[in-house]
């Protein structure tokens, strides 16, 4: 018989969990508790485990328990880091699929509206950052650049929520595009902002979503967006966001 101590995540990106496994009781394990939250944010979503298997192998631990049988093992914990890391920065695609379970469908116009909105709102309540993507300011206003990759094939036409980059079935796929929010830097606190950026603007057809982006004296209308790659700087989202505001 063997104990185990156990380290489990998840990984978004990789639509799947992790987990460190200890049998050495010999290392403090406290420690590197500390030394993951404290390189991936006290907030992080880990959870410990303790089981006793026949040897001390990963195959035995899911012999143990059927709770781990999906769970992948990582080898060492620089890795458990990187992976958790690179779990927790969001990019604007993330949030366009929470989007599009939570207001249904829309155009690409529309979603890069309300993707935009979300982002002003919250970098204009906390001084950070929603997620790591450029925006730039497009004819029609202001345009998320993984967004646009991901979306611009369906020009002027409504996005397909059966489109294959998506789980089928509406109510799983909220969940996993939610659970993907709360998992990353600061979830929570982005999550209450989504949501009321949602309710205030969500409802909105797209030609007044693009009205409040024109506003006077918007964020956008301090660029030329008749020229290409003008990128949107923080500073003056910031600045003028609330002139663009319901």
């Amino acid at each position: 018989m063997c104990s185990h101590f156990i380290i489990l995540s998840s990984s978004y990106s990789a639509g799947e969990r992790i987990a460190l496994d200890f049998t050495d009781f010999s290392k403090d394990i406290i420690s590197i508790i500390k030394r993951i939250k404290q390189e991936c944010g006290e907030d992080v979503s880990i959870s410990t485990h303790g089981i006793n298997a026949d040897d001390k192998t990963w195959e035995g631990v899911k012999r143990a328990d059927p709770f781990f049988q999906d769970v992948r093992l990582i080898e060492n914990v620089d890795e458990f880091i990187r992976i958790i890391k690179q779990d927790r920065i969001l990019s604007g695609t993330d949030i366009a699929k929470y989007i599009l379970c939570v207001v249904g469908n829309c155009t690409h116009l529309k979603l890069e509206k309300l993707v935009y909105f979300c982002y002003a709102d919250y970098i204009c309540g906390t001084g950070k950052k929603l997620f790591k993507d450029k925006i730039f300011a497009y004819k029609l206003g202001p345009v998320v650049e993984s967004v646009y990759q991901q979306y611009k094939s369906y020009g002027k036409e409504t996005i397909d929520d059966t489109d294959e980059n998506f789980i089928p079935q509406r109510k799983e796929r909220r969940l996993s595009s939610r659970s993907r929010i709360l998992f990353s830097e600061d979830g929570v606190q982005k999550m209450v902002s989504i949501i009321t950026t949602l309710k205030k603007y969500g409802h909105l057809t797209a030609s007044r979503l693009v009205e409040l982006t024109h506003s006077e004296n918007s964020p956008w209308s301090h660029y030329d967006s008749t020229q290409p790659h003008q990128e949107m700087e923080d500073e003056i989202v910031k600045k003028y966001h609330s002139n663009e505001s319901l």
